[in-house]
């Protein structure tokens, strides 16, 4: 956290208008609220940059452009103030109370803890509520309380009810370790609380005091339950996935959903100063997908709103669901509709920007709503693309998947299958030590729209191609060391073969997972099955038409080893 010196020192820094629009307004209390257009086309300012000190800011607020937007009749109308130059309207406001935890999670801060701010440099109840209602005012419709750990604030509850009496506000959120969940949660659902997040780590209590550094777990799993008791639904759960820590719990946490009205969401390890972060401790989320698909190959996918941050799936059945933040893998800046309010009254607009406006410097030196919401305005103009415009941050998960080829480049990749002279040899695997290990690979036959449809009806003279295919694919998978002289016999624990059919090309996707628990990897044998498997439909469907394609056969995913592979799209 940025250290904060006082108002008649501080800097800000704001986007000048250079391009002005005519505008509609409307009066909203004692407050002129601006609209925007609805298209990004008419949202478009061209700003510059300048940078004023705090002694002459609010004259020139008061004698500078006002921001102006065209408001497009055809569509609902929203803040100017609140709409980026990419047309993303933020209508959810994250308003932090405490910097203050109960719990010292590894991937969250130090050991040590943080420094922490001085008690008068620290948003009041009443100045929470005042920007809380300004946010509302002019188009906010969720706030989510966060910290910290916002239920250690001993007026939680005064300000759950305070911002419930705020027209136009629709949901009341908050992201708790479920430490004292338990105990509150009467309170705070009678005070107007609608949602509640709870993180959770781990279902084994010893790595759970492991991961927070403190005990607590069977409070965290009676706060659960309680949430469910009383009629949360869903009661989500936040977990974050890293490797050689709790990856090993994806299919523990997905049964939760069993019996349960949960949402298990499971978050991409992300970088923040103090948790040392490293990719490799980073669990993808196609990984995490895949394995979870092994245990579950009916898991279907649910859809999702615009703004969702979550991925969401489903087990048929079962009474809760699962969700991947992937905000590493695969970003979702593009339809980013959040704002943040540190404690210390910072509006924050990118969790993963350093750049920060001190509303609460602003609040407490007399300035208007009006001039709030310039500062507010200028701070969202200023928003960028995504991860706050940072390309180390972008490109430290998808870089590391290119360091090998890197390497090829520089001369300093070594085939692991031939000897000093060059000679083809075997590899040596024994001083290895034996991990699970999973590889999936497809590929796709072509075939004409004749021998398409007698396969799909399975009306193709010598039978069933499909099931003759997976026999046959399985069956490959098992005989990979004797077809391909220089890969170990591995003991196969799973292998499957499972087909798509896809009616506007006529082709058959076939995928084939495998998987082992031994001291090198099964691609060899996922590659294979699916390699037979599609020549067996070629040689079932042949007397129909030699006109058949057998293309695009690829490794999709292997995990378990020395270096992960996940193919993304």
């Amino acid at each position: 956290m940025a250290a904060h010196v006082s108002m008649c020192r501080r800097v800000f820094d704001f986007n000048t208008l250079t391009h002005v629009r005519k505008v509609s307004q409307c009066v909203s209390g004692n407050a002129q609220r601006l609209y925007s257009s609805a298209t990004q086309k008419e949202n478009e300012l061209e700003l510059g940059e300048s940078t004023l000190s705090a002694g002459n800011f609010t004259a020139s607020l008061k004698t500078g452009s006002r921001e102006e937007r065209l408001r497009d009749d055809s569509t609902l109308p929203f803040s100017a103030f609140l709409t980026d130059n990419f047309g993303r309207r933020h209508s959810y406001l994250r308003i932090s109370l405490t910097e203050k935890c109960n719990l010292r999670c590894q991937y969250c801060m130090p050991e040590e803890g943080v420094k922490l701010t001085p008690r008068g440099q620290l948003l009041s109840t009443s100045e929470v509520l005042t920007l809380a209602r300004l946010f509302v005012q002019e188009g906010v419709e969720k706030i989510r309380l966060t910290g910290g750990e916002p239920l250690i604030r001993p007026d939680v509850l005064d300000i759950i009810s305070e911002l419930r009496k705020l027209e136009g506000l629709k949901t009341i959120a908050v992201t708790t370790n479920g430490m004292n969940l338990a105990r509150l949660l009467p309170r705070l659902k009678d005070a107007g609380l609608d949602l509640i997040n709870i993180s959770l780590d781990s279902l084994v209590p010893a790595k759970f005091e492991f991961i927070v550094r403190r005990k607590g777990f069977h409070k965290v799993m009676e706060g659960i339950d309680k949430a469910v008791e009383m009629g949360y639904n869903p009661v989500k759960v936040n977990c974050v996935i890293m490797r050689g820590l709790n990856e090993d719990e994806l299919l523990d946490f997905v049964a939760l959903t069993e019996k349960k009205p949960l949402e298990v969401r499971f978050i991409e390890y992300m970088p923040f100063d103090g948790n040392k972060w490293n990719f490799k401790k980073m669990v993808s989320y196609q990984e995490m997908l895949d394995r979870i698909r092994q245990r579950w190959p009916d898991l279907e996918m649910l859809q999702t709103g615009h703004t969702d941050t979550a991925k969401t799936f489903k087990v048929p059945g079962f009474k809760g669901q699962v969700g991947f933040i992937t905000s590493m893998s695969e970003h979702f800046c593009g339809s980013c509709n959040r704002l943040r309010i540190t404690a210390d009254g910072s509006l924050k607009v990118c969790l993963f920007g350093n750049s920060e406006v001190s509303l609460r410097d602003v609040l407490r030196s007399g300035a208007s709503h009006e001039e709030l919401l310039q500062i507010i305005g200028a701070a969202v103009g200023r928003k960028k693309k995504q991860h706050a415009g940072r390309f180390d941050v972008y490109t430290l998960y998808t870089t590391h998947h290119f360091d090998q080829a890197e390497s090829d480049i520089n001369g300093e990749a070594q085939l692991t299958h031939t000897d000093a002279q060059g000679r083809a040899t075997m590899v040596d695997v024994g001083g290895k030590v034996p991990t699970r290990r999973t590889a999936t690979a497809c590929a796709t036959v072509i075939l004409g729209p004749a021998a398409f449809r007698l396969l799909r009806d399975n009306q193709l003279a010598k039978g069933d191609a499909l099931a003759v295919a997976q026999l046959a694919g399985i069956m490959a998978s098992k005989q990979t060391s004797a077809l391909i002289p220089l890969c170990h016999p591995l003991p196969l624990d799973h292998a499957s073969v499972t087909f798509d059919l896809n009616e506007l090309q006529n082709a058959v996707v076939i995928t084939a997972t495998c998987r082992t628990t031994g001291r090198t990897g099964v691609e060899m044998e996922a590659l294979t099955a699916v390699s037979v498997a599609a020549l067996t439909v070629y040689d079932m469907c042949k007397a129909v038409s030699h006109d058949i394609i057998i293309t695009d056969v690829k490794l999709i995913s292997k995990t378990g080893g020395k270096r992960d592979f996940h193919r993304h799209p």
